[in-house]
């Protein structure tokens, strides 16, 4: 049966050869397990019900991914997605929730009926790769920058606005312990070196008194609070436009990149360069993005972790099945999910912010012209506080440099119509 499904002979691989490559992706991002509910959980949304929600995303997103498209590439709620739904839609735009996940939702949607009448590839195609790489670095950016606070390391100060916290305080400390420590076992090519960090810290204040100790496993919690909350009325105004635009974007271009990057490293491409099953791997993604937003939880993407997986042999959705079986066992580990305190995880996001960043070094910083829209890019995110306006003004920047610099001809039509769409919202729509 399994053949047949996955093809496994025709991939050169085995049934053990994709557990193994199952295990070993789950492990490297196990860690959206503990960091999502933190984050989600400052906007109001009841972690409990988040941890469950979490979970089930991933594995339907897996199951969808593994049986369908056939792609050994493990699905969960995005980082950089959450911070914006958490950070710039409900605390620093003011929406609930509930309307926050009905715009996650509509961007699905929008995602799936790209998919599906192919102007995902226009677009893909057509959006500059240095604009690609800055929206990843600004996002990256943002994550640090939101880490450093969420753990105290930088305060708020009256005069320079932000300023150095005190690392003899608990959290402080331990942050930057956990940081360290993840990226000393990276480096030793540890591979589940972000949620062994997360589970160290956890342990040391549970240890020390800071975080009561309440078990390790249980039945999962009740998913009630978060399931079907969804606020389309406030979710159909003018101000969400922009929001479920970022959301869509962010997640098609995130999807996009880590497709290409996974199947390429798989040898999955075909003899023409193109993805096979492209169309259903999108559908798969976005499929996934409207599921997790009825269970309760911000953009469930494609990971781009499933390379660890790719790298110990994974080459067919087998592997992308195994991921999602033991995200389902997860579940039972709620208590565990429960314990871990904030602190544990800014020092795991502190490290996915520099994985995003390292894509700059791709830039051709020789062309100002280039160089310039990233850096305004990756700037604006964490300066306003909101990825949407960083987009927005990078590709205002983009087309205007390009104009003025003579350089318009070698830029595709649809940067200059997406520009103008940010620019009349920057000047209309407050």
């Amino acid at each position: 049966m399994l053949e047949k499904i996955f093809k496994l002979a025709e991939h050169k691989t085995s049934v053990k050869t994709e557990a193994i490559a199952g295990l070993t992706t789950f492990l490297t991002m196990a860690y959206i397990i503990f960091v999502n509910p933190s984050v989600l959980g400052q906007a109001g949304m009841d972690k409990s019900a988040v941890f469950v929600a979490t979970c089930l995303a991933a594995a339907i997103g897996c199951f969808i991914m593994g049986f369908w498209a056939n792609y050994p590439v493990a699905q969960a709620p995005g980082m950089g997605l959450n911070s914006f739904f958490t950070y710039t839609v409900v605390i620093g735009m003011g929406y609930t929730w509930q309307v926050a996940l009905a715009a996650v939702f509509l961007s699905g949607v929008c995602f799936i009926l790209l998919s599906i009448i192919r102007v995902r590839e226009w677009i893909i195609n057509a959006i500059p790769l240095a604009l690609r790489t800055g929206i990843a670095a600004g996002v990256g950016l943002f994550i640090g920058f939101i880490a450093l606070q969420e753990s105290h390391i930088i305060i708020a100060n009256k005069n320079t606005l932000v300023s150095i916290g005190d690392f003899t305080e608990f959290a402080p400390a331990m942050t930057a312990l956990g940081f360290f420590l993840t990226v000393a076992l990276a480096h030793k090519g540890f591979k589940p070196a972000v949620v062994f960090s997360i589970l160290i810290i956890t342990l040391i204040s549970i240890i020390s008194g800071q975080t009561p100790y309440t078990g390790l496993v249980s039945l999962p919690p009740s998913i009630a609070p978060t399931f079907l909350q969804l606020d389309f009325s406030g979710a159909m105004t003018v101000g969400l436009i922009s929001v479920v635009f970022a959301f869509l974007f962010v997640d098609l271009f995130d999807t996009a990149g880590t497709l290409v990057a996974i199947t390429t490293k798989a040898g999955l491409i075909d003899k023409n360069g193109k993805l096979p099953r492209l169309k259903k791997a999108l559908l798969a993604d976005s499929t996934a993005t409207t599921i997790g937003a009825v269970l309760g939880t911000s953009n469930t993407t494609s990971y781009i972790e499933s390379a660890s997986g790719v790298a110990a042999g994974g080459r067919t959705g087998l592997t992308a099945v195994v991921v999602g079986i033991l995200f389902l066992l997860a579940l039972f580990f709620s208590p565990l999910a429960g314990m871990v305190p904030s602190y544990a995880t800014t020092g795991a996001l502190l490290y996915v912010a520099v994985l995003m960043m390292s894509g700059l070094a791709n830039i051709d910083w020789e062309d100002v012209t280039e160089a310039a829209p990233v850096v305004i890019t990756t700037l604006m995110m964490p300066l306003t506080y909101s990825i949407a306006e960083g987009i927005s003004l990078g590709f205002i920047s983009y087309a205007a440099i390009k104009i003025l610099s003579g350089k318009a001809k070698t830029v595709n039509i649809s940067v200059f119509i997406i520009a103008l769409l940010f620019l009349l919202k920057v000047i209309f729509i407050s």
